[in-house]
């Protein structure tokens, strides 16, 4: 055996797979080391890119050491590399020659190792004996391939022409489909003769083993044959008992799924599939198994509403009344709706639009999807996607699976009976991934119009026009849903409800509807106006009206059980604000309030919460310390680095605040938000606590009527925020008198009520600078 000289290279191991020298292979890379390792090779400044793959001894290790790897290994030639979206490499590589472990240069970042190339070792004086070996291993690798089929057959003529002993039996030997631990001994045989010889007697076993399985399958196949005869004596029987007169009843199913299948006037593909399955049905046994598989397939088919479509009502003024009959306030959303309405009755053609409603629970997404459903005339369907996590729900799964059906959408449009209802796509931000798929990626194809009208369901195997379908998902958040799936929709903003709204709601929705559930009308229970005020403000905290709901229904309750037990009707029953307590026991809320008075370092923020806005009292101390930024009150990540680029910000501005930059090295500051029990994050607190800490630095108060929004740059700059309309109705129901608010964010103000607006005054700002001159008692800045 003749060494070269010991060089060093990258490795990467590989698992399942034994790469011989002359072997071109593909790979797919994704473990860290072997990532960093090929990044390295693919930034060195010279032609050669060459590496050492080496096999894993157990495939299952996922960060495999030195000691779970063989030692003989092959050294190769990136020939080609490729990223791949999801952060895995593809390259191709061509091993070259043998190569032996000696040593690890080192592990970190990736394995670099110091490697002995090893060459063939060659017989002297059996030239004769190495041809008749060559030949014996080419006969039985010929007759290999012709007995395993997944070996392509032009193999053989590949290997035919190879006259080097050394290559003939490393390719001969990559084409073998046997175990790893086999390959990896042939690859560590360096002699070509022993090499050939274990070739000889892994082909001739393996050849053995591939005519054993032959003959079973020969035997397999004369027993399919016996069922064929049987089949085929049945037909001669079935056609003799049609002469006699004695038609059976599959014939008859047959003929009546034909009939079925002509007067549905199904689409040319769709009836050329049903009328293949028929004939299937029609050549099987009558109590073929598969049978059942193939009816229940065409009574899906026949089911489906193929060119059945409802007629649409294109009034705008009948569907604008029913709209504000069933919904208070939406303006936007009413006003998109009839914008649809319009387009429609102009074109005739307008594909159906995707809307998605993104506001807080107990808003009226739902009701409201209905109530498009009712003023258009068309049907109406309705699917959760709340924890679905299979992509089979949405796309259906093949019919090879037991018990197979169709996916959601196409059950639903099944339950429609109408090619073109509106389909309600509900809680779709609450979908999830495993193994079994991603719905949200097989959702893009449902809500795209361009696509849509070849959906093609997994079971049904033929496309399904769905672009008739008016979809409206809804969702309380969108960061949950992924942004291609956002792409494809138009997002229309449910915000909650002022207080003003929620009363309207409930005297023009809500307690009529609770007093015909519980058997009542107005002239036995009246509810007043305070009263409602009071559930609204003192016994409910949400955006939307779901809660609401269930006290008005509560109470209802109660005055049934008065009159029931009373024996009969009293004279009506008036719910004033006095009597709530008696119905629905002590206030279950007290309403965020301001700061008693003006306070140093305590600063008024206003949050975003899925169920609507909230005031943030920001509090903030020095104590003799380090230098340290102690943060309490279950702050994410988020507000965490707010807090450290508002200090920042304090810091590098020390001289102008008249703070000693000696101060901060020898004080802690502590900022704490209370209600430390409830989790809180996001991007609007920055400039809350900018204004808190340079409150107790420099010993100014924090006005009390004064709350505020906004993210800080280290540049003191203010950034714009979301959720506008909840936090400043928080801060309107808090009786807030002034609220700060970024620049960037005045075209959001056309969505505060006219009302709000006039008794709040909102000062836009662009930096910090601004806020601290509203916010702190004291105005008089340095130099004034």
């Amino acid at each position: 055996m003749v060494r070269k000289a010991k060089e060093v290279y990258p490795l990467i191991p590989v698992r399942d797979i034994v790469i011989f020298p002359y072997m071109v292979v593909p790979l797919f890379i994704g473990r860290e080391r072997s990532v960093k390792a090929l990044e390295e090779l693919m930034n060195r400044d010279d032609i050669k890119k060459e590496l050492v793959l080496v096999t894993q001894k157990d495939p299952e290790v996922e960060e495999p050491d030195i000691d779970d790897l063989y030692e003989i290994g092959t050294i190769a030639h990136l020939v080609q590399l490729y990223k791949l979206p999801d952060g895995t490499i593809k390259i191709l590589v061509e091993g070259f020659t043998r190569a032996k472990i000696i040593d690890i240069v080192h592990k970190d970042p990736f394995y670099k190792v110091e490697v002995e190339k090893l060459k063939d070792r060659k017989m002297r004086g059996y030239k004769m004996r190495m041809e008749a070996l060559m030949r014996s291993v080419l006969e039985e690798f010929e007759k290999y391939i012709k007995l395993n089929k997944k070996v392509p057959p032009e193999t053989i003529l590949t290997v035919a022409n190879i006259e080097d002993p050394g290559r003939f039996s490393d390719i001969v030997a990559s084409h073998l489909l046997i175990r790893t631990i086999e390959k990896q001994k042939l690859l560590a045989t360096t002699s070509i003769y022993k090499r050939l010889s274990e070739l000889l007697k892994i082909l001739t076993n393996e050849n053995s083993i591939l005519e054993l399985e032959e003959k079973i399958q020969g035997k397999v196949r004369k027993e399919l044959e016996r069922t064929q005869r049987e089949y085929y004596l049945r037909e001669q029987l079935r056609i003799i008992q049609q002469e006699l007169g004695r038609e059976d009843d599959v014939l008859s199913e047959i003929r009546e799924y034909k009939e079925r299948i002509k007067k549905a006037k199904l689409p040319r593909e769709v009836e050329e599939k049903a009328l293949k399955e028929v004939k299937r049905l029609e050549r099987m046994p009558p109590m073929a198994a598969e049978g059942a598989v193939v009816r229940n397939y065409l009574d899906w088919i026949l089911s489906l509403p193929w060119n059945v479509k409802t007629r649409d009502i294109l009034d705008i003024k009948r569907a604008e009344k029913i709209l504000n009959e069933d919904h208070y306030g939406l303006e936007k959303v009413k006003e998109r709706i009839l914008e649809y309405l319009a387009v429609k009755k102009l074109t005739k053609t307008l594909k159906g639009p995707i809307l998605c409603f993104v506001g807080p629970p107990g808003v009226g997404k739902t009701s409201l999807a209905k109530s498009i459903a009712r003023s258009l005339g068309r049907k109406f369907v309705r699917m959760s996607l709340g924890g679905v996590r299979d992509e089979a729900e949405i796309r259906g799964h093949r019919r090879t699976y037991v018990g197979a059906l169709p996916g959601r959408i196409i059950q639903y449009m099944k339950q429609a009976k109408s090619k073109n209802p509106v389909f309600l796509m509900d809680e779709v931000d609450k979908m999830s991934t495993d193994f079994r798929g991603d719905p949200s990626a097989a959702l893009l194809e449902v809500l795209d119009p361009e696509q849509n009208n070849e959906f093609v369901d997994h079971y049904l195997e033929v496309p399904f026009d769905l672009s008739d379908v008016m979809f409206i998902t809804t969702a309380n958040v969108l960061y949950t849903i992924p942004q291609p799936l956002q792409d494809r929709m138009e997002i229309i903003h449910i915000p909650g409800y002022t207080d003003v709204e929620k009363f309207h709601i409930a005297k023009q929705f809500l307690i009529p509807k609770q007093l015909k559930l519980h058997g009542l009308d107005e002239k036995i229970l009246a509810f007043t106006d305070q009263a409602l005020y009071k559930i609204i403000r003192e016994y409910t905290k949400e955006a939307g009206v779901r809660n609401l709901e269930k006290n008005i229904a509560a109470i209802c309750r109660k005055v049934a059980k008065e009159i029931v037990s009373n024996g009969k009707k009293k004279k009506q029953i008036k719910v004033n604000s006095l009597k709530i307590e008696k119905y629905l026991g002590p206030p279950k809320f007290k309403r965020d309030e301001k700061e008693e008075k003006d306070e140093i370092g305590v600063a008024t923020g206003l949050a975003w919460t899925q169920f609507g806005g909230e005031i943030l009292s920001v509090e903030a101390v020095i104590m003799p310390g380090k230098g340290k930024l102690i943060l309490t009150g279950q702050l994410g990540d988020v507000m965490q680095e707010s807090a450290q680029a508002a200090l920042s910000y304090i810091r590098s501005k020390s001289e102008e605040f008249n703070i000693s930059p000696e101060f901060f090295e020898k004080h802690d500051i502590h900022i704490h938000v209370p209600e430390g029990a409830i989790p809180k994050d996001g991007p609007s607190a920055g400039i809350t606590m900018a204004t808190s800490m340079v409150s107790v630095l420099t010993n100014n108060p924090v006005r009390k009527d004064v709350a505020m929004t906004g993210e800080i740059t280290l540049r003191g700059k203010v950034l714009p925020i979301g959720g506008l309309k909840e936090k400043i109705l928080a801060a309107y129901q808090a009786g807030i008198k002034e609220v700060i608010l970024p620049l960037k964010n005045e075209k959001d103000l056309v969505e505060i009520p006219e009302t709000i607006r006039k008794k709040i005054k909102i000062e836009l700002v662009e930096n910090i600078d601004q806020v601290l001159r509203i916010a702190l008692l004291n105005k008089e800045e340095k130099g004034e």
